[in-house]
């Protein structure tokens, strides 16, 4: 498996990514093909090697005509209308749908009626969409981060002088480590926040890797301390298993009626939480008590945190940061004697693989044909060992 390294040490921005991923193989030409086919005008790029400190890296900088003001759903009209394939359309517009929710965070507007400024302007279309064809051109399966620097200070934007780091970058940076420097200008932009929190999978240190080869993308000061640059390691790390960044939500509750906890655990998985249990305890007075576990994305907390401390009795919840090792899988279909049943097929250590019926296909099978579900189970089961 291919995967890349970012080291944030002096921040990131989306020209940064680009320079560093140029810098680490991918051509300049080709990068320029691409973007050529998305329908915007008026802009020009240029590359350079440049240095900062006694490091050499690439410099991408675009220079752009006046342009107007681009709302989420003129973005997403570029896009589905460029000839990039569909894949790099779904992952560039996952990005903007991000920056986009963060400014309705931020302004209090719905996403729909989010108009970008500094983020709209074809320059940060082009980072956007130039990460996303960069990672797909070098194979990278999989992006790891080191923790973010956050400078200090104000930026000047199209909505006046902001506190750095800028509004929407806290909103993208939610569930991501990060730690403050004394350095007064900004270190993590809107935009290469948003490639981070939409492409990332597992923030910390540099994980286990044959490394290939490394790039830097050269920021726009020449004289920081450390120097403005962004280091991409490229590797190769033979595992069965990916690495995800979580947060585990635990509370002990002993005064709530037992009635309460499945409605609870239906309402916390219809949000969309990845694991919820719960697990009988003996506590305090000698009175029995449940733990309510609640497995989620970083990005959910805010409204996870909300539903339970609604709809329980509890007064506070516990938040820890985890990393899930995750076997990978794939959907699949299978064509059983009653129709098409899902399931998954896990790929495990050593190269033997495994499926696992889906317990809701298998069951809406059983219901329609009046049939036992052992049976659907089993014959998808056969008919996938047979593949």
């Amino acid at each position: 498996m291919k995967i890349a390294y970012f080291d944030c040490f002096s921040g990131i921005s989306g020209d940064m990514v680009l320079g560093a991923l140029l810098d680490v193989g991918v051509p300049g030409e080709f990068l320029l093909d691409m973007l050529r086919k998305i329908p915007v005008a008026g802009y020009s790029i240029r590359t350079a090697r440049e240095q900062r400190g006694l490091i050499t890296g690439t410099r991408v900088q675009i220079e752009i005509d006046e342009q107007p003001h681009r709302s989420f759903r003129d973005i997403q009209g570029l896009i589905r209308g460029s000839k990039l394939e569909e894949n790099i359309q779904e992952r560039v517009l996952g990005v903007f749908e991000n920056l986009a929710r963060a400014e309705s965070h931020v302004h209090q507007v719905p996403v729909s009626e989010v108009h970008f400024h500094e983020v709209g302007a074809v320059d940060s279309i082009l980072d956007v969409a130039g990460a996303v064809i960069g990672l797909d051109y070098l194979g990278v399966e999989r992006i790891h981060s080191s923790p973010l620097p956050v400078g200090r200070g104000f930026v000047k934007t199209h909505h006046g002088l902001l506190p750095l780091p800028a509004p929407a970058t806290v909103v993208l940076l939610r569930g991501i480590p990060i730690y403050g420097t004394e350095i007064e200008r900004e270190l993590v932009t809107p935009t290469g926040a948003a490639i981070l929190a939409s492409l990332a999978g597992d923030y910390g240190p540099i994980p286990e890797m044959t490394l290939l080869c490394s790039g830097y993308g050269v920021g726009s000061d020449p004289a920081s301390d450390p120097p403005n640059l962004l280091r991409v390691l490229l590797g190769t790390a033979e595992s069965s298993f990916e690495y995800r960044h979580l947060l585990m939500l635990e509370t002990n509750i002993d005064d709530m009626n037992p009635e309460f906890y499945g409605y609870v655990l239906e309402k916390l998985f219809a949000l969309g939480v990845l694991d919820a249990s719960l697990t009988p305890i003996q506590m305090k007075k000698n009175r029995p008590g449940v733990i309510l576990s609640v497995l989620i994305e970083p990005t959910m907390q805010t409204q996870v945190l909300d539903l339970i401390l609604k709809e329980t009795t509890t007064l506070g919840v516990r938040i820890q940061e985890v990393r899930r090792a995750e076997l990978k899988r794939e959907n699949e279909m299978i064509q059983t004697s009653y129709g098409l049943c899902e399931a998954k097929r896990v790929f495990l250590p050593g190269g033997k693989q495994r499926v696992v019926p889906e317990y809701e296909s298998c069951k809406k099978i059983a219901e329609e044909h009046q049939v036992p579900i052992r049976e659907v189970y089993e014959e998808v089961l056969l008919l996938a060992r047979k593949r």
